[in-house]
């Protein structure tokens, strides 16, 4: 039996290393969502789904970074207690948010929030903002 040992050209590499890119908007400045999800996840690590950015950009819903700070601390707390989905209310908003992976997933002002039924979730945090 003979062993073939192939050129070297078809073997594989080492993996590189990952590189982090940053995309850029039209004007060639960072686009608003990975700001938008860097300045958030240095703050508190929360992920924002794609759901909830066009929701946040749609309801222009912006919170001050000490306020998403304090989501990302109580989201912490409640995944620790047990609780998966959380509604979350601010003074200008209502967010429910996955304590599981940190991830926010829909927005919406708090005034909207009056009138709504929310499903699915096992806990709430009021943030006084």
């Amino acid at each position: 039996m003979s062993m073939k040992i192939m050129p070297h050209h078809l073997q594989h590499p080492l993996p590189k290393p990952p590189v982090k890119k940053t995309e850029t908007g039209k004007s060639g400045s960072p686009n608003f969502k990975n700001l938008l999800e860097n300045n958030i996840e240095k703050q508190q690590e929360l992920k924002i789904s794609k759901h909830a950015e066009k929701r946040l950009i749609d309801r222009d819903i912006k919170l001050a970074s000490d306020t998403w700070g304090e989501i990302g601390q109580k989201i912490k707390e409640a995944k620790q207690k047990g609780i998966k989905d959380s509604l979350v209310l601010t003074n200008e908003a209502a967010f429910v948010i996955s304590a599981e992976n940190g991830t926010v997933i829909t927005a919406m002002h708090r005034e909207e929030a009056a009138s709504q039924v929310f499903t699915n979730i096992n806990g709430a945090i009021i943030v006084n903002d």
